[in-house]
């Protein structure tokens, strides 16, 4: 269906599909360099400032805020087109129905937020994104509550996965409490006023006992994890179920060169080695006594065991169903945009 905001957009920066992005007609997506992708937001102050950005910035990251201009102004300016553009099928459609409520046949409920999902390896930078994405889209006026979730509070917590055998495959699908995440999401998307969540702890490594976060009926909630973009599993009666995909309305992949993606992890791991794992209340305490060559080889070793094949067989598969795909280079930088056609 056609977007006349989005086509209007394009316009205005004197680009159209066609001239902005590689042309495939093969291939599901527009494809624009950073450049072209910029253009679209040319006309847009830019709201956030060296401090927020250090604020948000996740560790070994190197984001600034030209990448935010470049990049994210535009995302952010098509992310705000979506909800609108949401907002007004939702009024539409109460106006379709209004014949039954006037019987109390069918209620429609007031509009329910908007659900962005952001995807990709671990050490990608997919955090970061969702962070910037959630600072931009506050300070748009119809999304001033922009709310961000997570999906490592949905880990099953460690004793579960030593009980399951499978604390080596943490990060991994199974290593999820998937029902609970529906749950939430569904909640969320269905308009309820409160929803909780649990919380995971980057420095004991577990979920807390006890502690939640709590959603109250955002604008927009961003859903950020590794396997966010995962389709729906078969059933044993051969029937699928739901995944929390399907919640969606709008999905970003986050991608890079595994190879580009290792030295990252590589890199972050030896920061955390002088930093978080310095505490002695660390999960990973022990890591700190390294010197520097263990710890290279040993952040190796757990990505070519772990997160490497969790990479190849579950995340990467997924992000052909992305609506955007931010692909970086070496630098970190966003060097491609990939949008899926309307």
């Amino acid at each position: 269906m056609p977007n006349p905001d989005l086509d209007r957009e394009r316009s205005l920066a004197g680009l159209s599909p066609r001239r902005a992005a590689a042309e495939d007609a093969s291939s599901p997506f527009w494809e624009f360099d950073r450049d072209s992708w910029s253009k679209l937001a040319s006309s847009m102050p830019l709201p956030l400032t060296d401090a927020d950005l250090e604020r948000i910035r996740g560790l070994g990251e190197r984001i600034d805020l030209q990448e935010v201009e470049t990049i994210y102004l535009s995302l952010s300016r098509l992310l705000n087109l979506h909800v609108a553009a949401r907002g007004q099928m939702h009024r539409m459609t109460r106006k379709f129905f209004e014949p039954l409520e006037e019987n109390e046949v069918v209620p429609v409920p007031d509009r329910t937020p908007f659900v962005i999902g952001v995807a990709g390896s671990v050490a990608v930078g997919k955090s970061t994104t969702a962070r910037v994405l959630r600072e931009l889209l506050s300070r748009w006026p119809d999304t001033p509550r922009v709310e961000l979730l997570t999906t490592d509070g949905f880990l099953y917590p460690n004793a579960e996965l030593a009980r399951r055998g499978i604390s080596d495959r943490k990060g991994f699908p199974e290593s999820y409490d998937r029902r609970a995440l529906l749950r939430f999401v569904s909640a969320v998307k269905s308009g309820a006023q409160e929803v909780r969540a649990p919380v995971y702890s980057h420095l004991t490594y577990d979920i807390v006992p006890g502690a939640e976060v709590v959603v109250r009926s955002p604008d927009v909630l961003i859903v950020e994890g590794l396997n966010v973009l995962q389709p729906a599993r078969p059933r044993s009666d051969g029937r699928f179920g739901v995944s929390v995909s399907d919640y969606f309305d709008f999905s970003i992949y986050v991608d890079a060169r595994t190879s580009d993606i290792r030295d990252w992890y590589i890199d972050r791991f030896m920061k955390l080695k002088t930093g978080a794992f310095a505490n002695p209340e660390s999960y990973f305490h022990r890591y700190s006594k390294l010197n520097e060559d263990e710890a290279r080889t040993l952040a190796g070793e757990i990505w070519d065991n772990i997160n490497g094949p969790n990479l190849r067989e579950n995340v990467l598969p997924s992000r052909g169903r992305a609506d955007l795909i931010l692909r970086k280079s070496a630098d970190h930088a966003t060097r491609r945009i990939m949008l899926r056609k309307l």
